[in-house]
């Protein structure tokens, strides 16, 4: 299996600079990537460096918080879309989560929706935020507003905890939704479980172990190789 395919590689730094952004881009070129994921600012500068490339451009809106109007995302989607970015992620309103306001969430989404065009629309949920009944909710607007992905971002429990999050949501999901889950994650292995448990993407910002155990799986000994290259 290419796992590298599965792969959105990430760079969502407050304090990331552009040679940082440019690196991401070599390598999601380098290693097959599927997308690079970065900050609306730099969606211009990752779509001129991956031009004639097989490797996609993803950004985030509303990051980190959700908290934004929905006029403001979908302001946001647009000009995201204008600048070159060919996938949106969007975080939701979790406080309309907790306030039981599924009308709220769901407008939010049909706007940013409506906005994009057609691309490729994640939404985003804070999972360790969300107690079951929740997620079961927001997968169940996910479905009912036909968005591509749910991603599934847990950056404060262990892995564990987003195999049962993915579980949650795939016992709940229609059959065209798909999964992304994202936070935390660095090696092949956890990788592999996450997609044998139905995520079709992946989002990493670190993949120093993931390249080490390709690297060694490879063991190539061809001097034109760059395999070893870090």
């Amino acid at each position: 299996m290419d796992l590298n395919k599965y792969i959105d590689y990430t760079n969502l730094n407050i304090d990331a600079e552009s040679k940082d952004i440019a690196d991401l881009c070599r390598k999601a070129i380098k290693y097959g990537f599927e997308t690079v994921c970065v900050l609306p600012c730099y969606v211009s500068l990752a779509k001129e460096m991956l031009e004639g490339t097989n490797v996609n451009v993803s950004t985030v809106i509303s990051y980190p918080s959700g908290m934004s109007t929905p006029k403001t995302k979908a302001y946001e989607a647009i000009d995201a879309m204008e600048m070159g970015a060919d996938e949106i992620g969007m975080f939701i309103n979790l406080g309309a989560v907790k306030d039981k306001d599924y009308d709220y969430v769901k407008s939010e989404i049909e706007e940013v929706r409506d906005s994009i065009d057609g691309k490729t629309l994640k939404v985003i949920v804070v999972s360790h935020k969300l107690d079951k009944e929740e997620l079961i909710k927001v997968t169940e607007i996910c479905n009912d507003t036909f968005v591509n992905y749910i991603e599934v971002y847990n950056n404060k429990k262990h892995t564990e905890d987003s195999f049962e999050d993915i579980k949650i949501v795939n016992e709940h999901k229609s059959d065209v939704l798909e999964i992304k889950v994202s936070g935390s994650i660095k090696e092949a292995k956890e990788i592999l479980e996450l997609i044998e448990m139905g995520a079709t993407r992946v989002g990493i910002s670190k993949i120093s172990k993931l390249i080490k155990e390709e690297k060694e799986e490879h063991k190539c000994n061809c001097k034109n190789c760059d395999c070893k290259e870090d």
